[in-house]
């Protein structure tokens, strides 16, 4: 490679000031980035959306799906018709919940005492008790609930929800991503893929409070007159491509990236230092609790970043499938898992949503709480205290607006194991979901491959049931 006649890619490699180099050259003087018209199909109920992924396969009839006829036949096999065959193993015995249920609230909603201060709040919940899902498999499970396909590359919710309405702020991503800080969940980024949709509506991922946002500063010092010669040859490099390849979307949406990148190293460190907050607000999610902190600042950013005018956030609850587990996989030992991991997400869960509703944001945040599947209501047979992998019936709920608040939708049979009211696949999830955001499913789409893709690919409908 000549030094006398620079590449764009050797100028990137000569800068050497990270991305944050990269980026504010672009911001400074880059080619302005063709821009998609953001818009709803109809008047929105939400106009932001905080989703709550708990990987894992989090049981439903161990928390706010009752089921009595599980205490009267706990012990006893299933059999002929009624036999339940498991995902893994040998077929086990019905197994009772651990947890104690009890009416809460004014709706007299059965819930366990799993999750006591969530309990509190099913007055301000829509449940959907009927939810099935094409596979038991975590991965394709994980990808369709995050995509509305059981194959990797689609595009996930939060990209299709920022292609479709972008961000409010434009120093902010309008999709952001908070993984438990334990692992990622399996599949990792794939579940906040832009798939084939332009590269600048894919999650960003923001870290702990130590380092936010991983390569946002330049490593290196590098003299002022050298780095401003350097974004003035970059901003030209990339000007000159530009003009020789028009209609590269990929290229402008490195662009965008690029100048956004830029804009965040002055808002960024705004939103995630929480330093402001009250010791009441720090204490109400847990921000004093080891056990609870760092899923805790991840619920108090949520909302910081939702006041900022994020779109979408994506928050999990929940990480890898190693030894030990930290997610809600419960093969071994269902009480200690779940136990385990509900400590970490009650408190901050219920103090997200009470702060949203006392600020007056729960009236334009969607808040959509899922997993990928249930669990069997018979014991594990690899060790007798756990549950397998259901995805035919288990629970969702939505908190927010235009929403039947304190509201059970449809029923998995006397044990909880399918559903046999009003099922719900992901596909007709995905439609309301996208509804309530003013997003028509079936007219949200993008050419791909010959094909007019969309979310719920050829299926779905809203559940106007659950409507207010």
């Amino acid at each position: 490679m000549s030094h006398n006649n620079p590449t764009r890619r050797h100028a990137l490699w000569e800068m050497g000031g990270g991305l944050a180099g990269i980026a504010l050259a672009q911001l400074l003087n880059a080619a302005p980035a063709r821009l998609r018209k953001p818009g709803t199909d109809f008047a929105p109920k939400a106009k932001n959306i905080i989703m709550i992924f708990l990987p894992g396969g989090f049981s439903s009839i161990d928390s706010f799906d009752f089921k009595p006829e599980l205490v009267k036949h706990h012990g006893k096999e299933t059999q002929g018709a009624n036999a339940i065959t498991p995902f893994f193993g040998q077929r086990g015995t019905i197994m009772k919940s651990p947890w104690t249920f009890k009416p809460k609230g004014k709706s007299g909603k059965y819930v366990s005492d799993l999750l006591p201060q969530m309990g509190e709040l099913v007055d301000d919940m829509t449940f959907i008790h009927s939810m099935v899902s094409r596979s038991n498999a975590h991965g394709p499970a994980l990808f369709q609930m995050s995509t509305g396909f059981i194959l990797q590359g689609f595009p996930s919710i939060g990209s299709w929800v920022s292609y479709a309405l972008g961000s409010e702020n434009a120093n902010l991503p309008s999709f952001v991503v908070l993984p438990d800080r334990r692992g990622l969940p399996p599949c990792g980024v794939a579940n906040w893929g832009n798939g084939f949709l332009p590269a600048s509506h894919q999650g960003v991922i923001f870290g702990d409070q130590r380092n936010p946002i991983a390569d946002l500063r330049p490593v290196n010092h590098i003299a002022a007159p050298a780095q401003a010669a350097s974004y003035d040859l970059l901003s030209q490099l990339n000007e000159e491509h530009l003009k020789d390849n028009p209609g590269e979307d990929a290229l402008v949406s490195r662009i965008k990236a690029y100048e956004l990148a830029a804009r965040m190293q002055l808002s960024a460190p705004g939103v995630t230092d929480i330093s402001g907050e009250s010791e009441a607000t720090r204490e109400a999610y847990g921000l004093n609790n080891p056990i609870t902190r760092d899923y805790g600042y991840n619920c108090l950013l949520s909302r910081r970043l939702i006041e900022k005018g994020v779109r979408c956030i994506q928050l999990y609850n929940g990480g890898h499938f190693g030894e030990p587990r930290v997610n809600w996989d419960a093969h071994e030992d269902l009480v200690a898992n779940h136990n385990n991991n509900a400590a970490i997400l009650d408190k901050p869960t219920a103090a997200l949503l009470r702060d949203l509703k006392q600020r007056g944001m729960l009236d334009e945040t969607l808040v959509v709480f899922t997993t990928e599947f249930g669990r069997l209501p018979i014991s594990q047979g690899l060790g007798e205290g756990g549950r397998d992998h259901n995805p035919e019936g288990f629970t969702s709920f939505l908190a927010g607006p235009g929403l039947k608040p304190g509201f059970s939708f449809g029923a998995t049979d006397e044990m909880g194991y399918k559903a046999v009211e009003n099922p719900v696949t992901i596909y007709d999830f995905h439609a309301t979901i996208l509804h309530l955001m003013g997003l028509d499913h079936k007219s949200l789409s993008w050419y791909h491959n010959g094909l007019q893709r969309r979310l719920t690919d050829v299926h779905g409908n809203v559940v106007k049931q659950i409507l207010s």
